[in-house]
């Protein structure tokens, strides 16, 4: 299912696309026939799954995009040291075919240049060539989660056009880079060169480098981390060639591209870029290609170096519920409806930083849900920092799940997104609330509108309709009502506070009250919501004692008391009527704490 990350990467392919600058590489035949006007762009996230635009399963050749791969290859058979001795690590400042050495190691600069690369084929371990070139097809199929084979027609065109490569060849083997046959070296080359891959497997590829060396997919190893770390370095500083401060300081991730018109990028513990368009610049970039690479670096802010404090990673829980999880105590056709179809609902926490990565996994989740989904709450309490794409992309997963008829609310109690209140803003996705309580209980109440036949909780009741009355006979009705006090108390107001002593039993006939408790933090907490048909008071009037917590009105309250002095001359006046209330007080408090308890478990804090 396409999701907002998918726009996003629709946005940039749709602007490259226009852009046809850039010649074929035509010193190799075969690839001045390909289609010049061919252009894909794809993304892996670090648990396999790829966003895809344009010709994503077009086969082309690998070309230098080979070059760390091998490198990385010949590492695991050589050693860092022996390896070290053959090939620097520095920036050449020369075209990639330069037939040069270091002028004062008399080796090749680094091994994404044409020298490095055809010394670190000779170094590939294996009995005969065939069996080098096997081991290296296998390290490359890893990498891409699929078996790679070889284009002949390529590589027979690079090998009768190759005559530059085999002077670096024998050049290397000139200053001894080179110890066996300089021929078998470049032809090792110009076939790595001739793999066939697609847009999809370069991204993958790129993927297993931002996995440590992991392929996502497969869960295979392609190369050991302490490996992977070198390979990215030399990738950041050289992968791009000539072009390598530039790339550097406007994308700002390891990157490779080879003139088959392939690029492929990483941003290390998160996501693999690839881009194919064969039109090339005068660095044997693919022009799309490069610019791609910027504006998702741009749009996405992807810049490796753009980390202004040490980042922590996304994560994101979830939470399904069903029942009645909330602080407010529902009525009977509440809570069957809420059993039936809570799971329509669902809790998404983030945690740390929310860069496009840990942004990315939480949409592509909550997209994947959303046909399932009635009401979404994403809660960020325990966000760090928010970037700039990760608050596009969540504006934007509103709208996509608003044209679903879902609906999503955020908890954001410090404002990260900007918005520091309940209110319905639709530029930033909905409903804002300060805690998760009353993000679910706007759930509940969501699909309750939408779900609920029965008989719902009235906004007021009569004192005859009042549950606790409910089983009293009319005489022992008319002896109740004689005592008790109708109060009125308005939104806001306290109604008694943690420390009072017993003041009666409460019962609510309009409005809804909640009980508060101030935490440690010094944040206050609610404990439960009451309306209309419930009550509050009898705990503390029981066992005469204080009130444990504060309650206040949430909204214009109309009360029923029975005052503490009324209560306990009912057991010498009118025995069974206390009887029948203190009856009546313990199903409601059951209910209470089943309700209680519902609440807890679907929120994972009960096993």
């Amino acid at each position: 299912m396409r999701n907002v990350v998918d726009g996003l990467i629709g946005e940039v392919f749709a602007l490259c696309r226009e852009n046809r600058a850039g010649e074929l590489a035509d010193y190799i035949p075969e690839l001045a026939a390909v289609d010049p006007d061919s252009f894909s762009l794809c993304i892996a996230t670090s648990d396999g799954y790829v966003y895809e635009s344009g010709d994503a399963d077009t086969t082309f050749t690998i070309q230098s995009i080979s070059k760390p791969l091998t490198y990385g290859l010949a590492l695991a058979d050589r050693g860092l040291t022996a390896v070290a001795e053959k090939i620097d690590v520095e920036p050449s400042g020369e075209p990639f075919n330069e037939i040069s050495l270091d002028p004062v190691t008399e080796r090749p600069r680094n091994p994404m240049i044409n020298a490095g690369a055809i010394a670190a084929a000779s170094l590939i371990s294996g009995d005969d060539p065939a069996q080098r070139f096997e081991r290296l097809r296998r390290c490359y199929s890893r990498y891409a989660g699929r078996e790679l084979t070889l284009d002949d027609a390529v590589y027979r065109s690079e090998a009768r056009t190759g005559h530059r490569n085999r002077a670096i060849g024998h050049m290397l083997r000139s200053f001894g880079i080179i110890s066996g046959d300089p021929d078998a070296a470049v032809d090792m080359y110009f076939r790595q060169c001739a793999i066939g891959v697609t847009c999809r497997d370069l991204s993958l590829m790129a993927a297993t480098l931002a996995n440590n060396g992991v392929n996502p997919v497969t869960h295979q190893r392609a190369l050991a981390p302490e490996l992977v770390e070198r390979v990215l370095s030399v990738m950041t500083t050289c992968g791009m060639y000539d072009a390598a401060g530039d790339w550097v300081t406007q994308v700002g991730l390891p990157a490779k591209s080879g003139v088959g018109g392939g690029v492929l990028a990483v941003l290390p513990g998160q996501i693999g870029i690839a881009v194919y368009s064969p039109r090339l610049d005068a660095h044997g970039n693919s022009v799309r290609g490069v610019q791609a690479c910027r504006e998702l670096s741009k749009r996405l802010e992807l810049h490796s170096l753009n980390v202004t404090r040490p980042a922590r990673w996304a994560t994101r829980p979830i939470a399904a519920f069903g029942g009645a999880p909330s602080r407010p105590r529902r009525g009977p056709a509440d809570r069957d409806s809420l059993e039936k179809v809570g799971r329509r609902a669902r809790i998404y926490e983030l945690h740390g930083d929310l860069l496009f990565a840990g942004t990315e996994t939480a949409v592509r989740e909550i997209t994947d849900q959303s046909g399932e989904l009635e009401a979404v709450v994403v809660d960020i309490r325990r966000v760090d920092d928010v970037s700039g794409i990760a608050g596009r992309m969540l504006a934007d997963l509103h709208d996509d799940l608003d044209r679903q008829g879902c609906q999503l609310a955020l908890v954001d109690p410090e404002g990260l997104l900007g918005h520091t209140t309940s209110e319905l803003v639709p530029a930033a996705g909905g409903r804002v609330f300060v805690d998760l309580d009353a993000a679910i209980e706007w759930c509940e109440d969501t699909l309750l509108e939408r779900h609920c036949a029965g008989d719902r909780l009235p906004e007021s009741i009569t004192l005859a309709e009042h549950p606790l009355l409910s089983a009293l006979t009319a005489e022992q009705f008319d002896g109740f009502a004689h005592g008790l006090e109708i109060r009125t108390v308005n939104r806001g107001e306290t109604i008694v506070r943690r420390g009072d002593r017993a003041a009666g039993i409460f019962l609510i006939l309009a409005g809804r009250v909640s009980s508060t408790l101030q935490g440690s933090d010094g944040a206050v907490h609610r404990i439960t919501t009451l309306a209309p048909g419930m009550t509050f008071g009898e705990m503390p009037m029981l066992v005469d004692d204080r009130f444990l917590n504060d309650v206040h009105a949430d909204s214009d309250v109309r009360l029923a008391v029975l005052p503490p002095d009324r209560f306990a001359r009912l057991t010498a006046e009118a025995p069974g009527l206390k009887v029948a209330l203190l009856e009546g007080l313990a199903a409601g408090a059951y209910a209470q704490m089943e309700a209680a308890i519902r609440s807890l478990a679907p929120r994972g804090r009960l096993g």
